[in-house]
């Protein structure tokens, strides 16, 4: 029977039972008591029937208080009672004793079979596995199986340095003796930090996969509950698991979720986060590598790690996992279109090109959306143009064609768009413009798209004032060709802003300012302690500094947008005619453009 069939049965049993019980209990309500003398009276006056005598009782009906309800009395010695019965007209009816066992076997069964359920419900669950009810404490790590398709790193990719420092574990994992006979010690622990997709959990299933050892894994949040103590004793079954399985890997995700810098609650922070905190620190200090068990656990938050989780002997490693490169993006784009018909025209080392800052997990989106755009289109295969699409879908959302915009919105919106694409078309230092859309995709009515030519780490001052000035440049149009603005530059300013922000208070790009940051501190409020005692990391005096500077920096780039818009009105002219016409325009599109070229009438309208 499967498990699926028990638990119907043991249902089923719980319905039939409460339905028993219920049914005696309304059964017992219903009889009363009733005098013999009573009883006797009610022959005569014919309002008993349906008789039963037995040596101990008398049951029957009586019609009572113009009710007919069921009644019994303990007999007399009454020599005339079946006299009275015929001479009355009653049906009656003689009935032997069941006997003492019967009765107590009748009498027993209601408790008989709630104990039953009792048992099925409380004591049977509460020893099969710490699933069920009574078993907070246990463990709620799942074990990576034989059954399950192992990972190993030739399922990741782009992320080759952080491959290489996972390997080592697992020349431990297979060979502890190589390591310990020169005295040497593998880390205790091995932290994976990145930002989010990049492959982090992806990582720590190779390594299992590799070593070819048990992989436990869980996540932080299953370690707190509402119960005081069970985070605790699940940090402790868990470690116990791995000291039974291993060698094995304990696998901990979003380990920020439980090990948060201590401090941080109510009245003074002693909570049961913290508890749970608190063991797994004694844990990591109480095992010994020698055993064979290495905890690996991720976070893209390690800011807010406590340190002492992260000091040597615990943690003892950090092993980063960046975002990928170009190159790093196309290995992992081959990894996932291993499973995806790709035409002979499809050429992932472009797409790799054109998704600078795409994580593992958005470029595994962008191969599954592009299959599913050509399944939808009908295709034998993903085209160029399908992954193509599908990087738009992945950056901005889907196209929405069925949201109707006024012939004067949809003019508004393509001179923005091209102040934006001229401006950085003009621009030195602006990252080259691969396409411009009137059409509306998620949040925006329309976007221009810009992507860098090479992969970039460092940004200088111009670099950046090029992109204030690139983002400041559809406001600078609307105003120079209406007369006027609308709200549609709300979030071109909030980056701007941002970015100007980030400049004087952070990177000391500020000539007034000189070389220092005066960001305020990100650290999280412990109530009690800092709420009313925030430390201030400038005066009244510098914060009206940083506003005038910003709001130089920022006047500066609109007043340069709109000169180089002024001084090439004729060009902007052109391109938003033609955005008008076409609702997309790609990067070769504008050089045509803008070098006085018309366009081919073919090009295709989206």
């Amino acid at each position: 029977m499967n498990k699926q069939a028990k638990n119907l049965a043991l249902w089923m049993l719980i319905i039939v039972g409460f339905i028993y019980l219920w049914l005696i209990a309304s059964e017992k309500s219903k009889v009363i008591d009733v005098d013999y003398s009573e009883f006797k009276q009610a022959i005569k006056e014919h309002r008993v029937s349906d008789i039963i005598i037995s040596p101990d009782i008398i049951s029957g009906s009586i019609i009572k208080d113009n009710k007919t309800i069921k009644f019994k009395t303990v007999p007399v010695q009454d020599t005339n009672l079946v006299q009275d019965l015929e001479n009355n007209q009653i049906k009656y009816k003689g009935q032997k004793n069941r006997g003492w066992f019967v009765e107590l076997v009748l009498s027993a069964l209601p408790w008989i079979l709630f104990l039953v359920l009792w048992y099925f419900l409380f004591f049977r669950s509460a020893s099969m596995g710490g699933k069920q009810i009574f078993s907070f404490g246990r463990s709620k790590a799942h074990l990576q199986t034989d059954k399950t398709k192992k990972v190993t790193f030739a399922d990741v990719a782009g992320v080759e340095e952080s491959k290489e420092e996972l390997k080592e574990i697992i020349q431990f994992l297979k060979d502890p003796a190589r390591f310990q006979k020169l005295g040497g010690k593998i880390p205790k622990g091995v932290l994976l930090v990145g930002p989010s997709g990049t492959g982090k959990t992806l990582l720590a299933k190779a390594v299992a996969g590799e070593a070819g050892v048990p992989f436990f894994s869980s996540s932080g949040s299953e370690f707190v509950e509402m119960f005081v103590g069970v985070g605790a004793s699940r940090v402790r079954d868990l470690f116990d698991m791995g000291r039974k399985n291993a060698p094995c890997v304990l696998f901990i995700d979003e380990i920020d979720a439980v090990g948060r810098h201590r401090g941080a609650g109510y009245g003074g922070g002693h909570d049961e986060r913290e508890q749970t905190l608190n063991q797994l620190l004694v844990e990591m200090d109480g095992f010994d590598t020698k055993e064979g068990v290495i905890l690996l656990a991720a976070t893209n938050r390690p800011d807010v790690l406590d340190s002492a989780l992260l000091r040597s002997g615990r943690f003892d490693r950090h092993v980063m996992v960046p975002v990928p490169d170009i190159k790093g993006r196309e290995e992992i784009l081959r990894v996932h279109a291993r499973n995806v018909k790709l035409s002979e025209s499809a050429d992932l080392s472009i797409i790799a090109k054109r998704t600078p800052g795409f994580v593992g997990a958005d470029l595994a989106n962008l191969v599954n959306e592009a299959a599913l755009m050509a399944a939808r289109r009908g295709k034998d295969a993903v085209e160029m143009p399908d992954l193509e699409e599908a990087i738009d879908r992945v950056m901005s959302g889907p196209e929405l064609k069925s949201r109707k915009i006024s012939d004067k919105e949809k003019k508004i919106i393509a001179f923005h768009e091209s102040g934006h694409a001229l401006v950085a078309k003009l621009l030195p230092n602006a990252e080259k413009v691969h396409k411009i859309s009137i059409i509306p995709r998620g949040m925006a009515l329309g976007y221009t798209i810009q992507l860098p030519t090479e992969d970039k780490y460092l940004l200088t001052k111009e670099e950046i004032l090029g992109k204030v000035t690139v983002l400041v440049a559809g406001r600078a149009a609307e105003k120079l060709i209406f007369n006027d603005i609308t709200t549609g530059s709300e979030n071109d300013l909030k980056v701007a802003t941002s970015m100007v922000f980030n400049m004087i208070c952070i990177f000391g790009m500020s000539e007034k300012l000189g070389n220092v940051t005066l960001k305020k501190r990100e650290e999280e409020v412990f109530l009690g302690r800092d709420i009313f005692t925030q430390e201030k990391m400038y005066s009244e005096k510098t914060a009206q500094i940083i506003d005038e500077e910003m709001k130089r920096i920022l006047d500066e780039a609109y007043y340069k947008a709109t000169e180089l818009i002024r001084n090439n009105i004729d060009k902007l002219n052109r391109l938003a005619e033609n955005l008008v016409e076409k609702e997309i325009l790609e990067g070769e599109d504008l050089v045509k453009l803008l070098n006085g070229e018309s366009l081919s009438a073919e090009t295709p309208k989206a």
